[in-house]
């Protein structure tokens, strides 16, 4: 329920600042045009609150999905003649200054973007080195081997894990074979070819095409995050913090193993050897497990709660003021090639549909990154508020892009396009929008059933 309730927090605070930021933007030029703005709302539906300020109406709505800037409009009024000789109709604008101002939204979250990756960088957004640990699937194939520090991926360099990692997923959801530079723990370099072509059809955004890829970080081992009173492992005098170093002398490498040496020691005879860490000193204990039926199958239990020993993050990735503006640039476009790639590998079926998402996984993420701090959470501010740009500048009617389109057949036609077609745009428009977050929440929400 925690994880819930800061997940809808965040959403909203990312919606606020980025659909205000975005509205402002159509706002901010169509006054520079001498557009009258009847009503800036954040939210659609019915205002909850409002107060008017300089002839218009600000206005927080009902459901908080969105924004609109409402102009003063004939084709929106009940009298169309009366509005249309009006100062500040919008319509009665010459066409330039109409696509300015539907651009000026998406420019603005552009801006945004920016800004934030600007501050991210100033402030420093912490990172793990991209060293990998053993490899497995298409990495062990391609020639990886343990503690190789990933270097570049194509032709860009990385300098943390995060970037490493997501550089291999959007190839991955491309199904595109890639190149790789890493520097081998001995000094050496070379370069291997992940052939992620291989990949079956589909998002790789599930368990299963993680182990196929098999690029994994460097492994740490389990550390007990929680002792239950009154099991066999605080009989046996464990405590939180100790770090599990082998059972029965079989050594449990990382976390991810743990539980599958547990099993198999365990199955052979409930008493078990423990050796872990503690303040620097190795410390044998004797724990007698559990077993019990859970849904019908055999589990073991010793009473503890265990995860990954917590690693200090090595890469910072941080620039002065100064040579934050242009590194800010550059992840803004790599950043803007990576949406637009995904965009035309899921029109050309290079891309599965899958690899949409809902504000169920914005809001899950917001969460996440902004427990990570505030870099990481400026980072996927700057990243969705660019998606946010994108999205609405594509040609489809109801967006913003769409009244460009629009708006630039009116100018090369001299006269405006006809009612009946403009209806017919906004119904496809709409259908297809419907379309694309029905597709969205499905798979967000076979996601949560699949995890």
């Amino acid at each position: 329920m925690h994880e819930f309730l800061g997940s809808l927090f965040w959403l909203a605070v990312t919606l606020g600042v980025l659909v205000t930021f975005h509205e402002f933007g159509h706002y901010w030029m169509a006054r520079r045009c001498g557009v009258r703005v009847l009503r800036f709302s954040i939210g659609f539906g019915k205002p909850i609150a409002s107060i008017h300020r300089g002839g218009t109406e600000w206005a927080i709505a009902a459901i908080p999905l969105g924004g609109y800037v409402k102009f003063l409009d004939q084709r929106e009024a009940d009298d169309p003649a009366a509005v249309a000789g009006q100062p500040g109709e919008f319509y009665s604008k010459p066409p330039w200054q109409r696509i300015a101002i539907s651009a000026a939204g998406p420019a603005f979250n552009i801006l945004f973007t920016l800004v934030a990756f600007w501050a991210m960088f100033v402030i420093g957004r912490p990172d793990y080195q991209p060293i990998i640990g053993t490899p497995k699937g298409l990495a062990a194939e391609a020639g990886f081997n343990a503690g190789d520090r990933i270097v570049a991926i194509g032709e860009d360099k990385v300098e943390s894990l995060s970037n490493a990692m997501q550089a291999v997923y959007e190839a991955a959801a491309l199904h595109r074979d890639t190149t790789i530079q890493v520097a081998t723990p001995d000094g050496g370099t070379r370069t291997v070819t992940l052939a992620l072509s291989k990949l079956p059809p589909g998002a790789p955004d599930n368990q299963a095409a993680v182990e196929q890829i098999g690029l994994y970080p460097k492994p740490t081992p389990p550390i007990v995050a929680s002792v239950v009173a009154g099991q066999p492992a605080e009989a046996g005098g464990m405590h939180t913090g100790d770090r599990i170093l082998d059972i029965n002398g079989v050594a449990t490498a990382d976390a991810a193993n743990f539980a599958s040496v547990l099993a198999e020691q365990s199955a052979k005879s409930p008493d078990l050897k423990f050796l872990v860490e503690r303040n620097g000193q190795r410390v044998p204990l004797h724990v007698v497990a559990e077993k019990s039926i859970v849904d019908g199958k055999e589990k073991v239990r010793i009473g503890i709660g265990y995860g990954p020993a917590p690693v200090p993050r090595d890469a910072l990735e941080r620039f002065s003021p100064l040579a934050a503006i242009p590194a800010a640039f550059a992840e803004t476009r790599r950043q803007v090639a990576s949406m637009l790639g995904m965009i035309r590998g899921m029109v050309v079926g290079e891309a599965s549909v899958k690899n949409l998402s809902s504000v169920i996984s914005i809001a899950q993420v917001a969460n996440a990154s902004a427990h990570q701090g505030l870099a990481w959470f400026l980072s996927f501010l700057a990243v969705i508020s660019l998606s946010l740009g994108i999205l609405n500048l594509l040609p489809i009617p109801i967006l913003d892009g769409g009244h460009i389109v629009f708006t630039l057949a009116e100018w090369i036609k001299g006269s405006p396009v006809s009612e009946r077609t403009l209806i017919a745009g906004q119904y496809v428009g709409l259908a297809l929008l419907v379309t694309l977050m029905s597709l969205a929440f499905y798979n967000d929400i076979a996601r949560q059933f699949a995890s």
